[in-house]
């Protein structure tokens, strides 16, 4: 190991334990951290933040990347750390040109405009948030100005969150999916809707709490290297190698919420947890493909979750720890979190008509940063996209605009992730079912942990060393396509409504 390799390492660790002290921070204010101490733990944000911007923008850091860019020394270094010094490089570029007091105030403006959020949805009044997301719209796209002038704001924002994707791909995909989806959202509206009466009882939250202990043991997560805490949003975090956090929300009217909070968040925790060792420390294990994040998180959700054999072998188990379930019958369970129907809330639609949500969260983003709509006038588009898209207006803020989180910590050109995610996964399902068997058959064996360790082998352990389209062409060995993910819904909704 040269000089230059061993002196690179130490500053990167110095800058990993900032962002360890800034994910610890952000985990207690969205988990446990009393109301009076909220301001403190945000100064303290804006500290370590700012520390961190300091580290990572200096000239010494500058020096050592540059010098490690050079024939002689990038030759001899690891895949892994190839791809560390091509990002980070790239990244001290961009960061050296944002004004240090624009970046401190930036980040601190995102974590008050979090908390505003938190209160305009409690109170159902997007005035009370409308200020701050103006502010973080703006402060947004001057934060891209600042990194890449020439770019166009959204593109970019895309290509944070997904590395190799564009929008130009992104309508091609999303207006094939709309295409397939709206004929079939017709013909399951016209069919007979299932008798889910059963499920209208008060289930107990802390029972609720050991079920979601159960359903991410079952699919592989490790309480070793995992914690859990309740959120008002679920999410996960890696605080550091080792150490990967869930959340999750628990309503007492509906417990399949929060069963499939923790089997989605348990998706990204697993794909976390498997990242191979030799990456640690390294830019492969920053995971920064967000479609490919919510792929993994989505197929447990949804490919493997919503299956009625991934049920078969743990149902007796689940009731045995939430009695109620005991009066419900499980053929009523299976249509329950199959029920396909337009609904107000994206986390908690189903997987047909959960598409159509982010298309619209889509074509809203594009407007803000190409048409310039404005702050006050989101809403009320809102809601003409809801109509438009499913049938349905919102009756108030809080199962309209204000229902994501995204928004408030600038997370623009996120919520495309979500979809590409499920399309990726009707790929996934193809590929897998060419190795393990029909997936029926396995998840009725409870072999569950077999599919894991499949993703593992062909995705996880890699983590973030291939964007998303290499993954799929070394997967599926195709390009990206909607029309598995069609096949996929096809099949399986014309056998659960029989049409």
């Amino acid at each position: 190991m040269s000089q230059t390799l061993e002196q690179f390492q130490a500053y990167q660790t110095r800058l990993e334990q900032y962002d360890q002290a800034i994910a610890l921070l952000y985990w207690d204010l969205q988990t446990a951290a009393p109301k009076d101490s909220i301001e403190a733990k945000l100064s303290a944000v804006g500290y370590f933040s700012t520390e961190s911007f300091r580290l990572s923008t200096a000239d010494e850091y500058g020096s050592l990347l540059k010098k490690l860019s050079a024939p002689e020394e990038y030759d001899q270094l690891s895949p892994a750390m190839q791809l560390t010094i091509r990002r980070n490089l790239r990244d001290f570029e961009r960061f050296k040109r944002i004004p240090e007091a624009f970046y401190t105030e930036y980040v601190t403006e995102k974590a008050r405009s979090e908390k505003a959020w938190e209160a305009a949805k409690e109170a159902s009044d997007f005035s009370v948030f409308a200020p701050h997301l103006d502010k973080v719209i703006s402060m947004t796209k001057e934060y891209v100005h600042y990194m890449e002038p020439d770019q166009d704001v959204y593109e970019f924002l895309v290509s944070l969150f997904e590395d190799g994707m564009d929008t130009e791909t992104i309508d091609r995909i999303f207006a094939e999916l709309k295409e397939g989806l709206l004929p079939l959202l017709a013909k399951i509206e016209a069919a007979p809707k299932p008798d889910l009466s059963a499920l209208q009882q008060t289930f107990d939250p802390d029972a609720q709490k050991k079920v979601q202990e159960l359903l991410l043991s079952y699919i592989g997560f490790s309480f070793d290297c995992g914690a859990v805490a309740e959120s008002m949003h679920p999410f996960t975090t890696t605080l550091c190698p080792g150490d990967v956090r869930v959340t999750n929300h628990y309503y007492a009217d509906n417990p399949i919420s929060s069963m499939f909070s923790a089997i989605h968040e348990g998706g990204h925790a697993i794909f976390e947890q498997n990242v191979d060792k030799d990456f640690w420390h390294t830019a492969a294990a920053q995971i920064n493909m967000m479609g490919l994040h919510e792929s993994q998180s989505r197929f447990y959700e949804n490919i493997l979750g919503r299956n009625p054999h991934f049920w078969t072998p743990i149902y007796e188990k689940m009731s045995a720890l939430l009695p109620e379930f005991k009066t419900v019958p499980f053929d009523t369970f299976i249509k329950a979190i199959n029920d396909v129907h337009p609904s107000m809330i994206r986390t908690e639609a189903d997987e047909v008509t959960y598409g159509l949500h982010i298309i619209l969260r889509y074509e809203i983003e594009k407007a803000i940063f190409r048409d310039n709509v404005k702050t006050d006038d989101l809403p009320a588009l809102w809601n003409q996209k809801m109509q438009e898209l499913l049938g349905i207006t919102p009756a108030n803020d809080a199962e309209g605009i204000l229902q994501d989180m995204h928004w408030s910590d600038g997370s623009f050109g996120y919520f495309p992730s979500y979809l590409l995610g499920s399309i990726y996964d009707g790929m996934y399902l193809e590929a897998i079912q060419k190795d393990l068997g029909d997936l029926d058959t396995v998840l009725e064996n409870g072999r569950i942990l077999d599919i894991t360790h499949w993703l593992k082998k062909k995705i996880h352990r890699f983590g973030s060393m291939y964007n998303s389209k290499e993954v799929i062409e070394r997967v599926c060995g195709k390009e990206i396509s909607a029309q598995p993910l069609l096949r996929y819904f096809e099949e399986k909704y014309s056998k659960v409504y029989e049409f």
